[in-house]
């Protein structure tokens, strides 16, 4: 089953290698837990007026039943930004795992 995603994209126009790098990571995703129903995910360059140090910013939600799982990154290289917040998603639903079945990090084969 391929998850549904929604993609948005806002202060940049839409890129179809990074949405191609955000369905990879979605499809990873999958492979880990295959209860999450749907994948958004926002990614925006805000004005220059409002950067610090970083020009992209990710958000990733998944909904799960029975958990909460979101990340927010930021990040000067877009591909960096996609990464680092579908790593932390990836961490909360290890995480999750865990806590439902008890079993330890070294167990799980992922």
């Amino acid at each position: 089953m391929e998850i549904p995603t929604e993609i948005s994209f806002h202060g940049l126009p839409r890129s179809p290698s990074v949405e191609a790098s955000i369905q990879r990571w979605v499809a990873r995703l999958e492979n880990l837990n295959g209860r999450i129903r749907s994948c958004h995910v926002f990614v925006e360059q805000p004005h220059r007026r409002q950067r610090s140090c970083s020009d992209f910013e990710v958000h990733v939600h998944l909904d799960v039943p029975g958990m909460e799982t979101g990340s927010r990154n930021h990040h000067e290289d877009i591909y960096v930004a996609v990464a680092d917040a579908f790593r932390a998603v990836r961490r909360q639903l290890l995480d999750g795992t865990e806590m439902r079945t008890g079993r330890g990090r070294q167990q799980l084969h992922v």
